[in-house]
């Protein structure tokens, strides 16, 4: 077992505060979009800002249920963009009626990065 010391010691390690701190500061990320680079921010969620949807457990197809997944999953890093344009409105760079204008493309990264995805596939893929 690991004693709190040793934990508290360890600078890798997530404190409550810092967890909880993180769903008020408005992160800002950049990724490289064809070429260019592309800029926007979100804000962590709690539970009572998610968004809300029914649950839908039967599905017709492996298709339909990707779709269903998918929508929620845009909702949600939706939802997320929007508070951190709450909390900062002079640097919005996406709302909701640019977001389903943006190339899908563009959108699946983006919600691959808020959702850290990303860096979970490089971690899973790593070369070393």
């Amino acid at each position: 077992m690991v004693k709190k010391e040793e934990i508290e010691n360890v600078d890798n390690v997530w404190t409550i505060d810092e967890l909880v701190a993180l769903t008020d500061k408005v992160q800002t990320e950049e990724l490289d979009f064809r070429g260019k680079k592309f800029s926007f921010h979100f804000c962590e969620l709690v539970e009572s800002e998610e968004p809300k949807f029914t649950i839908k457990e039967n599905f017709s197809s492996d298709t339909e249920k990707m779709e269903y997944y998918a929508e929620i999953g845009g909702k949600r890093v939706l939802r997320m963009i929007e508070k951190a344009n709450e909390k900062n409105p002079d640097a919005a760079m996406i709302d909701k009626d640019s977001w389903s204008l943006l190339p899908t493309t563009l959108r699946y990264q983006i919600s691959n990065t808020v959702m850290g995805v990303e860096s979970e596939v490089k971690d899973s893929f790593s070369t070393e």
